[in-house]
């Protein structure tokens, strides 16, 4: 049996200090193609979690506004533990380019005057979201990230 190791597993969660842009993987596929995968962490491990609604608008907001501001997107997801996102890009991509992306993002939550797919069509689970609460929490990350990475 193949021995699989999780890299987000063998990250020391008490060590880290959120919000941050931690590149977290670069494959190579069979084709020679480089993928990319970002951990967007929003709120510190084990201490705080966004509240379910929150980081479920924040995700239907940063699907469009990130592809806005790069076009090599592949996926954003939230992380189990609702503290951030992964972002998945074609390309060998570095934390600073990303970071800046995310800022421009976040800005745009900030004005967002609503919630993308907020309808029981495009989204199977429509009534859990908060655009306040996306509002309020990018508003932290984004300070702090404008500190970390200005």
């Amino acid at each position: 049996m193949k021995k699989v190791v999780v890299e987000s597993f063998t990250m020391d969660h008490t060590k880290v200090e959120a919000p941050f842009v931690r590149k977290c993987g670069v494959i190579e596929t069979p084709k020679g193609d480089i993928i990319t995968k970002f951990d967007l962490r929003f709120t510190q491990p084990n201490k705080e979690a966004m509240p379910t609604g929150v980081i479920h608008a924040i995700e239907h907001l940063l699907a469009g506004f990130i592809r806005e501001e790069t076009d090599d997107v592949i996926d954003i997801s939230p992380m189990g533990c609702r503290t951030g996102f992964y972002l998945i890009l074609m390309g060998e991509n570095e934390e600073e380019k990303v970071a800046n992306v995310l800022v421009k993002a976040l800005d745009k939550v900030l004005s967002a005057n609503e919630v993308p797919a907020l309808n029981p069509v495009q989204c199977g689970n429509y009534r859990d979201m908060s655009l306040f609460g996306a509002k309020e929490y990018s508003k932290v990350v984004l300070d702090k990230l404008r500190e970390k990475y200005s």
